[in-house]
């Protein structure tokens, strides 16, 4: 497997990465199965393996930990933080009190004295830059983690984040986790073009798009009820509009890695890799038998007609579905007073102590 390097770190990574999400209770329950499927990545070359401590509940980092085993020095070991999935009002977000807390609970369940890639699960706009990138330089300089990086981010917040480590003295994060498919190309806009302006690592997510690219979705067959739509319905429910384009789109896509003589998945992974910015696109496999049908994905080149194909079913820059974007401002949500509450008068801003 060749590999690339990782933005302007000199770090080298695979085109694949491992993404830990399905392993633990959430999907592979089973920790054997789940390592044995860790360790098939890793002996086909696989030398990132991407995880966080809300997956599982922090299962899925001691999953990861106990593969790790004897391979550690290979491995590029990348997690998060940031969800919430314990009780407190202090058990989330991108303040400094809860990143160094939450650093040595990562540490603890995967048993390793540093992690590679400690990486902003989501925006956190409660919470000032400066703080977030000042707690995560510390972490650096104590040797608890190599590199900081961001997920999701939208494009002005990681031209922030990199001013903001500048003028104050700290490292730069260094690379972005973000969400990019050929039914999701909202990246291609800006974030990636952002990404090439500071020399950004960029992993991607979700190279299927949830599923809808798994090759599931067949012409004249009643379309598939996911997993993952009771859960994620804007995402997943066959019945939406925005959804139903979306199976319309991914029939045309399977006739066209058909005629190119591959299968929908590795059509899909392969237009990802095709993007010059891009380093590594984490696979989620739930069995060891997806793993398999994606190992080859990374060797396929595509030809410009089936790339030119793909702009015309869908254009560049175009992501179908809004909740397709990974991370939703909540200002944008159903809260309307994060959109609507009037400024405060200047006089009734009382100062204190002075």
């Amino acid at each position: 497997m060749s590999y690339r390097t990782l933005g302007r770190t000199g770090v080298k990574v695979s085109p694949l990465t491992l993404g830990a999400m399905n392993f633990g209770s959430r999907a592979t329950g089973d920790h054997d199965e789940a390592i044995r499927i860790i360790h098939r990545a890793f002996d086909a070359g696989i030398n990132v393996v991407d995880t966080a401590d809300s997956y599982s509940q922090g299962e899925s980092e001691i999953i990861v930990g106990k593969a790790l085993k004897g391979r550690r020095d290979d491995i590029v070991v990348a997690t998060k933080f940031h969800s919430q999935w314990a009780d407190g009002v202090n058990t989330r977000g991108s303040s400094r009190r809860w990143i160094f807390q939450e650093v040595e609970n990562s540490l603890r369940r995967l048993d390793v004295d540093h992690i590679d890639l400690y990486q902003q699960h989501k925006p956190d706009p409660d919470v000032d830059v400066e703080e977030t990138v000042g707690a995560l330089d510390d972490l650096v300089r104590q040797g608890k983690i190599r590199y900081h990086g961001t997920t999701t981010n939208e494009p002005h917040l990681l031209v922030e984040a990199q001013w903001a480590a500048t003028r104050t003295g700290r490292s730069r994060p260094v690379s972005e986790q973000l969400p990019y498919s050929i039914l999701a190309r909202g990246a291609e806009r800006a974030s990636l073009p952002v990404a090439a302006k500071y020399n950004l690592g960029v992993l991607t997510w979700s190279p299927l798009a949830g599923g809808w690219l798994s090759g599931r979705h067949v012409e004249g067959v009643e379309a598939p009820v996911s997993a993952r739509a009771e859960r994620l319905p804007a995402r997943h429910d066959p019945t939406l509009p925005l959804n139903q384009v979306k199976r319309d789109i991914a029939i045309r896509l399977g006739n066209l890695a058909r005629d190119a003589g591959i299968t929908l998945p590795q059509l899909a992974v392969a237009f990802v890799l095709n993007h010059p910015q891009v380093d590594s696109v984490l696979v989620g496999p739930r069995t060891i038998e997806h793993l398999e049908t994606l190992l080859d994905a990374p060797e396929i080149v595509l030809d410009e007609s089936v790339l030119d194909a793909i702009d015309e079913i869908v254009p560049p820059g175009v992501t179908l579905n809004p909740a397709d974007e990974g991370w939703r401002p909540p200002w944008l949500g159903a809260d309307k007073a994060a959109r609507r509450r009037p400024r405060p008068h200047a006089a009734s801003a009382v100062l204190v102590g002075v």
